[in-house]
Parts: C-alpha cells; structure tokens; sequence
C-alpha cells in the first residue's frame, strides 16, 4: 500500500478521534489495520468531509468539489457506506423534498456493531486488541458511559421507590416503536473464535428502538419485533443472568443484555481494580451475613467478579459491583439485597445529550491537562 494511501487512513483515524468518544491512536498501529477493514481508500477520503453532526448531502457536496464528483455519484457511495455500516443517515422532509443526511459512526457504539454480519476471525482479534491497548482507555475518560445499568427486575425491592428509566419493563413499554432485536455482535464473536457464550444459549440479546430499530432492520442486522416478545425475550435473559445496560439516556435507542465472558466492555472493565466507576448505576448489593451459608451460587453468577467466598460467607467488592443484581436471585436464602445508592445518577434526556456531555467533560479534562 502507497504511503499517500497509508496517510489517508491516518488523517481518517485522526478526524474520529475528534467524535465524543474518540479513535485514539496505538504505537502498535492496529487502529489503522481496523479502518482498513472497514473503509477503502475511496471510501476513506469521503468519510473525512463527515462529522459527528449530521450534515446535508448538497453541504458534503460542496466541500468536496474538488474531488470532481457528481451529486448523484457522491450520494450513490454515501449510500454504500451506510449499508456496509460505516457511516450514520437520517432523512427529513422539507416541505415536499426529502433531505438527506450523513455522518461519521463511533466505533463503539457505531461501526463495531454495524459489522454483524460481516465478522471474520481477524477483523475480531483486532478489535480485541485495540480493545486492550486504547479503546477502553478512551471510552472511560470523560466519566460518562455510553450505556448505564439497570437491575433485572427480581432483584428490586418493592418498598423502593424506583424511577421509570430504572424500571426495564417500563422502558419496553415506553420508548417508543419500532423495537428490533438482533444478535449480539459480542456473543456472535465469541462463537467465531471458538470461545462460546458460557451464560445463555441466546443470542438475539440487543435491542434497538424508534429509527435505530429501522436503521437496522433496512440493513439486514435486526429483525422488527412486538413489545410483548421483547419482554419474553428479556425475562429469558435475566434468568439465564445477563446484565441489562441500555443507552445512557432516558429515551435510550439501544437495549444491550451482556455478559462478564463475551462483552467487551465489561470483559475489559473487571480486569481493573475499581471498574465500578465507570458504570453508571443507581445501585449496589448488599449481603446479610446472618443468612448467608457461603455456598457460592452468587459468587458464580456476578458477570463482574465482585463476590468471593471468605471465611464461609459472600463479600461483595463494592469497587466491583455494578448493581445489576444479577446475582440475587441466585440466593435461596434471601441473603442478598440491592440497596440504592444516597445519590441518584438521572440519565441524559436523550442520545445527543449523552454525547454533547462526553464531549463537554472531554473539553475539561483537556484543559485541565492543559494547566
């Protein structure tokens, strides 16, 4: 490959870096082996006229007439793009006119999972390995997650006074519609590299709702489901001891049921000494020691290695816990319960929300670097 090309895909890695949650760069240069994966050249050199913002196909047009490109040609390849899950797209209508818009895709959550259906065994190990050199580095630092949370439903006490975004039935039944259900791109992975789930059998686990839903299904990666088998298919995953994380906001567009052996972000996390602070939850487990006979089934089921057995009874890792209470129906004895923390984290109204404080706390930490 010519060194111009090399440093198209350069220039492509340092424009993402600039998205909320970056693309930050390796010594090892496995982020631009991704891209290469991901992007041609062309295709590169066109998703550098992109922000995170969407942007109106005539303005891409007219920033890169240069490039001697027609309209129609420019809309025919950002169309590509989207399928292939590269980019983001959205429409609206002006009086008659539809209007079209495009913008680039974080990796996570973005580009990664829009490649579904189009994983290979080396496109995965180096996702890993970005993973492990950069990438968690990055989706930690502005102390904002792009997913929260939120407790299974028999772990939560009936005399708490829980808020509705908490509450994963409630949101099933509020967010709104279209709901679409596809295979979890981590558990898919996993099967790929020979490393199967070790929780559940399932693998249709991630949700998606409103244009998200329809933006997957018009591609191919999720099919368009009631209400009524979602919640059938979350009840399913509770029991079989998934952790439910939707997007971080109150009208969240994703629903993702992950797992300590498959999921990237909580694999990653529970390697650190406190990975507890980078999720955003309302509550923690508690153990009563008067009831517990330290037999170990909690210990099992945590997705965060957070309970051990010391001196015949359950301690819970409060660094680790993540308030899932995953592991309290485990517990025959009732030994376990979740208690809600003194000070509530209420989620951004929605998805741009989320991101513009990411990107708002990013700007903090950098000035703070800066002094």
């Amino acid at each position: 490959m010519s060194e111009r090309i090399e440093d198209e895909y350069r220039d492509l890695a340092s424009h993402l870096d600039k998205m909320p949650v970056g693309y930050p760069s390796t010594e090892s240069g496995i982020e631009l082996k991704i891209l290469k994966h991901l992007f041609s050249p062309e295709e590169a050199k066109i998703a550098m006229n992109l922000g995170f913002t969407p942007l109106e196909l005539k303005k891409i047009h007219r920033k890169m007439k240069a490039e001697g490109i027609s309209l129609q040609e420019l809309e025919s390849k950002l169309d590509k793009m989207y399928q292939k899950g590269l980019i983001n797209y959205g429409k609206d209508m002006k009086g008659e006119k539809e209007i079209k818009y495009y913008a680039n895709a974080p990796l996570v959550i973005g580009m990664f999972e829009y490649q579904l259906n189009r994983l290979s065994k080396e496109f995965l190990k180096d996702m890993e390995q970005y993973f492990q050199e950069a990438f968690m580095e990055e989706y930690n630092k502005p102390g904002i997650p792009q997913l929260r949370t939120i407790p299974i439903e028999e772990s939560i006490p009936h005399e708490q006074n829980i808020a509705t975004y908490d509450m994963m039935r409630d949101l099933i039944n509020t967010v709104g519609t279209p709901i679409g259900v596809a295979e979890c791109i981590c558990k898919k992975g996993k099967d790929i590299l020979g490393d199967p789930c070790k929780k559940t059998d399932m693998r249709e686990v991630c949700f998606t709702f409103r244009t998200a839903a329809e933006s997957y299904h018009e591609k191919g990666l999720a099919r368009l489901i009631s209400k009524e088998e979602a919640l059938k298919i979350l009840t399913k995953a509770e029991k079989d001891g998934l952790v439910l994380q939707p997007a971080n906001s109150i009208r969240p567009m994703c629903i993702c049921c992950c797992c300590g052996c498959c999921c990237e972000v909580l694999l990653n996390q529970k390697k650190g000494a406190q990975p507890a602070k980078f999720f955003a939850t309302n509550f923690y487990a508690e153990i009563d020691d008067e009831l517990c006979v330290g037999c170990g089934l909690c210990e099992d089921r945590c997705n965060m290695d957070a309970i051990s057995i010391i001196e015949e009874k359950s301690v819970i890792d409060l660094d680790k816990c993540i308030g899932c209470g995953v592991c309290i129906p485990s517990c025959v004895n009732d030994a376990i319960s979740l208690q809600k923390k003194e000070e509530e984290l209420v989620p951004p109204k929605n998805t741009i929300a989320t991101y513009m404080k990411i990107m708002e706390n990013k700007a903090k930490l950098a000035r703070a670097l800066k002094n």
